[in-house]
């Protein structure tokens, strides 16, 4: 049985004539499948609403499930079944919140045993949790869809007890994680894998001083953070906190609520501006990408988001502000040991894949921060060329060989590839 409604497939063919008339035949092409992607190949539904894979693994990633839906956004305001899909979708994470706010990623029930939950060392082993990472931006991306569906369809059906109740629940974990050594009882410990699959300090982290900012213990990428202020989760959490806030007093009355959002996000704020800026001689004034309040920081970008090269994109900054325009120099440069020049295309990787692989998500990211034309249709000239003839993004891809590249499934990039181009063609 497929989703896909006739709305979606007239928006399909008007983006479609829209590229055509740019002269972009190729990726007119390419677009109904990426486009669908999500719709057609990871959407499952139940009685507890609807639960979104991220494609060749079963499992829902609250982050990842969030990012490929978004593209539909602008389709619920006028598509009933649009609307009523990604509605279930927020109550079911909101539901997976309150679960447990520390996991990244969730069965669909609480009858799989995962291979994680096997190689975990942790008493706090949850059946409905395929893996136990915590990830700040992990419970920043449902309110940051359930806010974007609030405002693009103009209901607040799923702003319910249930979405105000993980609410909370994601106030209370940033509150206690801004004193993570002294408040918090989560650690992760993970036997026999890669020491960016666990966490160091017998699962509590490398050492951190209070700065206001909240801890996390994994970036998107779901690798360990090497110092555990993530800045761009940070700034991330200071956008959402905003939206709750909004929808604390719009929806819900709930003063108290909506200033206890607000107190956090400026308690955050304050940590990034005292914490995170470098003055680097080549670049000027920029941000690092992680801090640990003791003095260290992080200089890189991973091709993940919340990443440096996405602050426009989340909501934390204009794309023309002078700080996130120094910062993208330096991340799209050999400043970020994650950038790779090749034969094929140039662009942001990850640590999480081998060296030398640059990202789909990180490369139409690229694309819808940007503000040169230019820029924007080289980026579409490598997205034409670095697919392997299969029309579907991937992972990561060799910077010489496209041919070589990881996931072949992977609905997430598909979803952020449609996005940038439905903003290259409506632009």
């Amino acid at each position: 049985m497929t989703l896909v409604t006739e709305s979606m497939k007239a928006y399909v063919r008007d983006i479609q004539e829209k590229l055509i008339a740019m002269g972009r035949p190729k990726i007119a092409e390419m677009f109904p499948a990426t486009y669908l992607n999500t719709i057609e190949t990871t959407v499952k539904t139940d009685e507890r609403g609807a639960f979104v894979i991220t494609g060749d693994i079963p499992a829902m990633w609250l982050r990842d499930s969030s990012a490929q839906v978004r593209h539909y956004l602008p389709l619920t305001k006028d598509d009933p079944d649009i609307r009523k899909l990604v509605t279930e979708l927020v109550k079911r994470q909101a539901l997976c919140i309150v679960n447990d706010p520390y996991a990244n990623a969730f069965n669909r029930t609480g009858d799989e045993i995962t291979q994680w939950q096997i190689r975990d060392d942790t008493e706090f082993r949850n059946p409905m949790a395929w893996e136990r990472k915590y990830e700040v931006d992990s419970l920043c991306y449902p309110i940051n869809l359930a806010w974007h569906l609030w405002k693009a369809s103009g209901s607040a059906e799923h702003l319910d007890g249930d979405f105000k109740a993980a609410c909370e629940t994601v106030l209370k974990t940033f509150e206690t994680e801004q004193n993570h050594a002294e408040n918090s009882k989560y650690y992760f410990r993970r036997t026999d894998c890669p020491p960016t699959d666990t966490l160091k300090n017998d699962g509590k982290g490398s050492p951190v001083g209070y700065t206001g900012m909240t801890w996390s213990g994994f970036r998107p990428s779901d690798d360990s953070c090497t110092y555990h202020y993530l800045i761009p989760s940070e700034m991330f959490a200071v956008v959402i906190l905003g939206f709750m806030a909004e929808i604390a007093e719009t929806v819900w009355k709930d003063t108290a609520l909506r200033d206890r959002a607000d107190k956090l996000a400026n308690e955050i704020k304050r940590g990034i501006e005292k914490y995170a800026l470098i003055d680097d001689p080549e670049f000027g004034k920029i941000y690092a990408y992680e801090v640990d309040g003791l003095g260290n920081m992080l200089v890189m970008d991973d091709a993940n988001v919340p990443s440096l090269l996405s602050l426009p994109y989340l909501g934390w900054c204009s794309p023309d502000d002078e700080i996130y325009q120094n910062t993208r120099r330096a991340v799209l440069s050999k400043r970020n040991p994650y950038y790779f020049e090749g034969e094929a295309a140039r662009g942001i990787g990850s640590p999480h894949t081998p060296k030398d692989y640059i990202w789909h998500v990180s490369l139409a990211m690229q694309g819808l921060t940007s503000t040169d034309d230019d820029e924007i249709s080289y980026l579409l000239d490598l997205f034409e060329t670095t697919t392997a003839g299969t029309g579907l993004m991937h992972e990561g891809f060799h910077k010489d060989d496209p041919d070589r590249f990881t996931r072949t499934w992977f609905a997430w990039a598909n979803s952020i590839f449609a996005e940038f181009v439905i903003h290259a063609a409506t632009k």
